[in-house]
């Protein structure tokens, strides 16, 4: 479960993300990428954000600290930029944050940094498992960082959660999206990550991750029974997709033989 941090301190907007989120100061005194959930993609960006994460940190991949962070609506009331301030004021309430990188450079496929075959593999295999289409040589999501590779931005991903019709079949379909992966030509392990990657993956791991979701962002799903059926539903659907792993691995293997 994540830890809350309250927000002190609106910094500055970062706005390379369609999103506008925002550089923050907590009361840890740590900074923080700020999503918000009033911003265009609504909360569901936020579920997808907190629950790709966490199974991200459960595979023990690079993924910076997640947080939920609590918005005072009071504090945008002298910020000077208008869209800013409304997108404050919409945002009152429970949010979500990761931890800042001060300094870190996006990754570029033409950056001179090597990405180890089991860890560019790895990736693949978590952004296929998420259908994150996110990860692509034009916006790869992914920065360096004391020379090392960190993974961002992941709310594309799940995008089953904006239409629930038929998502049990959808949740065992390959995920064709995976021949734009920035990191699939260096994916040449794709079988061997797949048994121990799925293994991390109890049942129990990824209902404590889906226990997370809070109750407000689950508000008005198209999905009836309230919070807890939706939370049962993605559970479901995580399972789901992870017992049916062989179809999205194989779709990422003959999309790899065909750009190489």
């Amino acid at each position: 479960m994540p830890r809350t941090v309250f927000v002190t301190r609106y910094v500055t907007p970062l706005r390379e993300g369609g999103s506008l989120p925002g550089l923050v100061e907590a009361d840890d005194d740590g900074l923080y990428v700020l999503k918000f959930h009033g911003a265009g993609q609504g909360p569901l960006a936020l579920v997808a954000e907190l629950v790709a994460g966490e199974i991200g940190h459960a595979l023990r991949l690079p993924v910076p600290e997640i947080v939920f962070a609590e918005l005072d609506a009071a504090l945008g009331r002298n910020e000077p930029d208008y869209e800013v301030r409304s997108l404050l004021r919409a945002s009152a309430g429970l949010n979500l944050a990761l931890d800042f990188l001060p300094g870190a450079l996006p990754y570029l496929p033409a950056t001179p940094v090597v990405v180890a075959p089991e860890l560019a593999s790895a990736i693949v295999w978590f952004d296929a498992y998420v259908t994150n289409i996110d990860r692509t040589a034009r916006n790869t999501n992914l920065l360096l960082w004391h020379r090392n590779l960190w993974l961002i931005d992941h709310g594309a991903a799940l995008y089953f959660h904006h239409a629930w019709a038929d998502y049990l079949e959808r949740s065992q379909t390959p995920f064709p999206a995976i021949k734009d992966h920035v990191l699939l030509p260096q994916a040449t392990l794709l079988e061997e990550v797949d048994a121990h990657l799925r293994a991390r993956l109890s049942g129990d791991v990824l209902a404590e991750i889906v226990a997370a979701i809070p109750d407000v962002w689950l508000e008005g799903a198209a999905l009836p029974g309230g919070p807890d059926a939706v939370r049962a539903a993605y559970l479901e659907y995580l399972l789901s997709r992870l017992r049916a792993s062989r179809s999205f691995v194989e779709e990422a293997q003959r999309a790899r033989t065909h750009s190489v």
